[in-house]
């Protein structure tokens, strides 16, 4: 009796794997209109909030608060929706999805770089409606149109880089609640932060922390890139300068924090 050759099933690779994944979780987006519209209205709401609250009590040099303000909130907004990663990955696991995934012959890492990735593309949606509302409420560039680009396409990097963090959190947590309570153990750093208020205003100790946080190079790499010759002589430093700090932080977060998480899902 002739033996019968048993083929294992072909390994799909890291990019195909990823790509599917995204895909499925960018459909459930889009098919859940609630989550669409909080994402759509969260962050203008807070931009219209912060520019007509604050907007004639703080002063930012010739910048003006608005052209102050709008990289700070259009940043952290982002940030903050990011931290629907960690809720959706305890759900992903409570309902079985982890397990019938690690059933398939793909890497393991794709199946948490297809949540960032769709997350990161679901916040694009919410980068563009704020940008739109930032113009209405009277914010402007200072710094031309490739500058401005290079802005957008930094916050899309600073949310991929969070979402690790979130990803990371989510997998640790036992439930839906306890993610919820260690995402926003991060909430602190979007307000220690120089987003809404000049760092030069905060107390000694509290300037060194905010000055020295990954949130707030990244908000001065985006607000020194829109604001042209008057951002960069309010925060002292050239755009390049913030940009390169901002990339070194969001490859370290994503280094860090990636490597946590496909641990921690390869441990089940």
């Amino acid at each position: 009796m002739a033996s019968v050759a048993v083929v294992a099933p072909r390994r799909a690779s890291l990019t195909a794997s990823t790509a599917v994944i995204a895909g499925r979780n960018l459909r459930k987006f889009w098919r859940t209109p609630q989550l669409v519209w909080t994402t759509t209205v969260q962050g203008v709401l807070f931009l219209v909030i912060f520019r007509y609250l604050f907007g004639g009590a703080i002063g930012a040099g010739p910048l003006g608060y608005v052209g102050f303000v709008v990289p700070g909130i259009v940043t952290t907004m982002l940030i903050w929706q990011g931290m629907g990663a960690a809720l959706n990955i305890t759900e992903d696991r409570a309902q079985g999805l982890f397990d019938r995934l690690r059933s398939l012959p793909i890497p393991r890492s794709a199946v948490l770089a297809g949540r960032a990735v769709a997350d990161t593309a679901t916040q694009s949606w919410g980068l563009l409606v704020m940008t739109a509302a930032s113009f209405a409420v009277g914010f402007r560039l200072q710094g031309g149109i490739g500058a401005a680009l290079l802005a957008l396409a930094l916050v899309l990097v600073f949310s991929f880089a969070f979402e690790w963090v979130f990803i990371a959190a989510g997998l640790f947590a036992g439930n839906a609640q306890a993610a919820q309570g260690l995402a926003f153990v991060l909430v602190p750093f979007t307000f220690v932060s120089s987003a809404y208020v000049p760092v030069s205003s905060m107390p000694d100790g509290l300037r060194a922390v905010a000055a020295h946080q990954p949130v707030t190079s990244m908000i001065e790499a985006v607000r020194a890139l829109t604001g042209g010759p008057a951002a960069e002589a309010l925060l002292g430093h050239p755009a390049s300068y913030y940009v390169a700090r901002s990339l070194a932080w969001s490859a370290a977060l994503v280094l860090v924090f990636a490597s946590i998480a496909v641990a921690r899902y390869r441990r089940g």
